[in-house]
């Protein structure tokens, strides 16, 4: 938990087009980080494209085929994997994880990394961005991705650090 020590993002991206691709599974926790991600979209002046994928382990072949179309800059992966009994979670968290970077790196587009890996679901509730939550994994993620594609474009926004 990064218990509220990320950098404040001040960002000006008009002009900007971010892909949010989020996951369908725990509904109360995505519709928290996707409405977090959308908002700092929308804050920075960028625009946004929502696709829906069945779970966390499908978020890296959308990536992928969101960053092969060529129509955006950056990219925000949300999704919430929690901690069963099994080994299942350390082999889903893992995967998307590791093709996440692989998009990343292989396509050459920033990609938000917001995909929770919690032990339980009150973890994924405290990091939702939602009422009462302590934390907005949707809206750093965004602000990370839209960063990253400022950066890369050099011209058409600020960045700014406080």
């Amino acid at each position: 938990m990064s218990g509220g020590h990320a950098p404040t993002l001040i960002l000006e991206a008009a002009g900007i087009k971010v892909g949010i691709v989020a996951s369908q599974w725990h509904s109360v926790i995505m519709d928290g980080l996707i409405a977090g991600a959308t908002a700092a979209i929308d804050k920075s002046s960028a625009s946004s494209t929502l696709v829906r994928v069945p779970g966390a382990f499908e978020l890296p072949l959308a990536c992928q085929r969101l960053a092969r179309a060529g129509k955006i800059d950056a990219i925000v992966a949300l999704g919430v994997v929690i901690q069963g009994g099994t080994p299942h979670f350390d082999y889903v968290c893992k995967a998307a994880t590791d093709g996440l970077v692989r998009v990343s790196l292989d396509e050459g587009i920033a990609i938000g990394f917001g995909l929770l890996t919690v032990d339980n679901e009150q973890q994924g509730l405290d990091r939702a961005g939602l009422v009462g939550s302590s934390e907005n994994k949707g809206e750093e993620a965004a602000l990370a991705a839209i960063a990253m594609a400022i950066d890369n474009r050099v011209a058409g926004g600020v960045v700014g650090f406080r």
